[in-house]
């Protein structure tokens, strides 16, 4: 499956979850309402007292399941960080002694560049021994990716690459946002459960009631199992076939098989395996982890069997190798940055060059669509020439607090000084002359040190730093993009559509499940909007007007055989202020043909110079449909 077909499986799953959850209240309504009917025909009460004491329980029932979820729901608004404390995850700092830690944020930089996404904070479960990992969000935002302190030092690089490249498989297909809301549906089908088991351990009383107190608590925690039982069928049902699409995945992304799988015959094969200490935080996340983090069999299982998945990525492996790996590893379990040494994995080698400022690039609007979110074994080679070319300061910059905001503030300025002083003004008029000044001066030096498709990945890394910062300074941070963005009417689509993806991403990363949504709005729906969005994409990419014609009848023959007459907007770039929602809320389908008609646009002659891709690259993350860094082959 392609990222818009993972999506649309994602929006069937979601639905699916709630058909499931509604079936397992139901069968909870009803295993109270019989236990009360038991209870009131054996006291002889009439039938009008046992329907209106039937109405009741359902009721309250109703309304424990409901005000738990929403409750349980409430508590995760915070997105991925929030989970990942929940679990006892230690943030990973940005710069650190601790090989473990900076081995695991050059990996994770590496995918997220090769993925097009911005870069996840990470955090590590320092107490946890067992081989796991899981990833937790809303959006790519809003992500983190946590990791085992036994997985840090137990696996090597690639293997550590291949775990992370399936946890990011969950960010990009959407698995991410129908797992956290699993954990906050199925919260309400266990507090039957968790009441009744509370009332047993505070209620051993000495009340003349006692009797009848424990009873009810008693049956209202046998029920509530009930509960528990929907609950890890549920997740069963929802998450096996997504971690084999994962595991899948991370093959195409790393395009090797022994990464992945030589971490999971780690975890079959050293004591701890996957399972977690905190039996109870780990089965509210099972269905999210990469390995199986309590133990479940069968139905209940969140993960096939651990000797089925290794099978699936080296068919010719058996039960008797694990076995003798098992042996091995007993009384000298592996050192991952031993095997690192051992192979030569840790040896810095020397990045591929950037290509030319002016090349060009052959591309399709199919290919580049099936390109979405899926980095194959170039994009990485592309992600390692990017991350080593990015000007040292600069990166060091991004990592810091007190310089991100003026770093990507200085991304924004125009490159013509009359510009680029009204912007500054801008700057000063909101965040003070000192940040102005800096922007100014790391604008130039950007412009001398940053090859154009260094741009949009050094944004990604300084994101996470970027959101670390108080809620208020982040509100001052986007009203200053936006007047930077307006300061004057000349501004390039390029820096327009950076400023806005800046936006779209602290937005949501400020209040991650109100942005959390699939798409279902289809094509007929917005036809405006996609002409839009082309014309002035047409018009920027083309002087002459008759070839911003063709270029605009280029992309709209991709997505609507009938459509509106090229005509660019009055008020260029900022027309598309209104186009940015409607569109990011079409169908994933719709979406695919809608990123096929913006490539078809920006190269209607059949290749895309480096600046066109960043600015295709740019368009399709403001919509949430992320691509590879350089595209095709320079």
């Amino acid at each position: 499956m392609n990222f818009f077909e993972h999506q649309a499986a994602a929006r069937r799953n979601s639905s699916r979850l709630v058909l499931l959850f509604v079936l397992a209240v139901a069968g909870i309504v009803l295993a109270v309402d019989a236990a009360a009917w038991l209870v009131f025909a054996g006291k002889g009460a009439s039938v009008g007292e046992t329907a209106t004491m039937l109405v009741f329980t359902s009721v309250l029932t109703l309304a424990i399941i409901g005000l738990g979820s929403l409750y349980r729901i409430a508590t995760l608004r915070g997105g991925g960080e929030s989970v990942a404390l929940q679990l006892g995850g230690v943030a990973v700092p940005e710069q650190s002694n601790d090989f473990h830690l900076r081995r695991l944020r050059n990996v994770v930089e590496e995918i997220a560049i090769a993925s097009g996404v911005p870069m996840p904070r990470l955090y590590v479960l320092e107490h946890e021994s067992a081989i796991n990992a899981f990833a937790a969000g809303y959006s790519p935002s809003d992500a983190v990716v946590a990791v085992t302190r036994g997985a840090l030092e137990r696996l090597n690089r690639d293997e550590l690459q291949g775990v992370i490249a399936h946890e990011f498989s969950h960010i990009l297909n959407g698995d991410m946002r129908l797992n956290i809301r699993l954990i906050g549906v199925l919260f309400g089908i266990l507090m039957l459960a968790i009441i009744g088991r509370k009332v047993l351990e505070l209620g051993r009383g000495r009340d003349r009631n006692a009797g009848a107190i424990f009873a009810a608590a008693l049956i209202a925690m046998l029920v509530g199992y009930i509960g528990l039982f929907f609950g890890r069928i549920i997740k069963a049902g929802v998450s096996r076939s997504r971690e084999r699409l994962a595991d899948a995945s991370a093959v195409q992304f790393t395009r090797q098989t022994a990464g992945l799988a030589g971490a999971l015959k780690k975890i079959g094969g050293i004591d701890e395996g996957s399972r977690l200490s905190h039996r109870g935080d780990a089965e509210e996340i099972s269905h999210m982890l990469f390995g199986d983090g309590i133990g479940l069999r069968s139905w209940f299982a969140t993960h096939p069997p651990l000797l089925e998945r290794i099978c699936a990525l080296e068919p010719g492996f058996n039960g008797e190798q694990l076995d003798r790996l098992r042996a091995k590893w007993h009384s000298a379990p592996p050192d991952g940055l031993e095997e690192d040494a051992h192979l030569g994995l840790a040896d810095v080698r020397q990045p591929p060059p950037l290509p030319c400022v002016t090349a060009e690039q052959a591309v399709t609007p199919a290919a580049v669509a099936a390109q979405v979110a899926q980095p194959g074994a170039d994009d990485y080679r592309r992600a390692d020439a990017i991350s080593a070319h990015i000007d040292d300061a600069l990166r060091t910059l991004a990592t810091r607090r007190e310089a991100v905001i003026p770093l990507l503030l200085g991304l924004l300025l125009d490159a013509r000084a009359d510009i680029a002083d009204r912007q500054a003004d801008e700057i000063a008029a909101r965040l003070g002359k000192t940040i102005a000044l800096e922007a100014r001066r790391l604008a130039r030096q950007a412009n001398e040190a940053l090859h154009p498709a260094l741009r949009l990945p050094l944004a990604s890394l300084a994101f996470p730093v970027l959101r670390l910062r108080p809620r208020p300074e982040l509100d001052a941070f986007l009203d200053t993009v936006n007047a930077v963005v307006y300061a004057d009417g000349a501004v390039s689509l390029f820096e327009y559509c950076l400023a806005r993806l800046l936006t779209v991403q602290v937005r949501e990363s400020l209040d991650p499940s109100r942005y959390a949504r699939f798409g279902r709005r289809r094509i007929v729906e917005v036809r405006g909007e996609i002409a839009t969005l082309l014309s002035v994409v047409a018009q920027a990419g083309n002087a002459d007007a008759d070839a911003a014609r063709k270029a605009y009848l280029a992309g709209m023959q991709r997505v609507m055989p009938e459509h509106p007459p090229y005509a660019p907007p009055a008020g260029g770039v900022l027309a598309l202020d209104d186009v940015w929602v409607p569109l990011d809320a079409l169908e994933p389908v719709a979406k695919e043909m809608l990123v096929e008609a913006i490539t078809a646009t920006i190269g209607h002659d059949g290749r895309i110079a480096i600046a066109e891709a960043e600015l295709l690259r740019t368009i399709c993350a403001t919509l949430h449909c992320p691509l590879p860094p350089m595209l095709g082959n320079a």
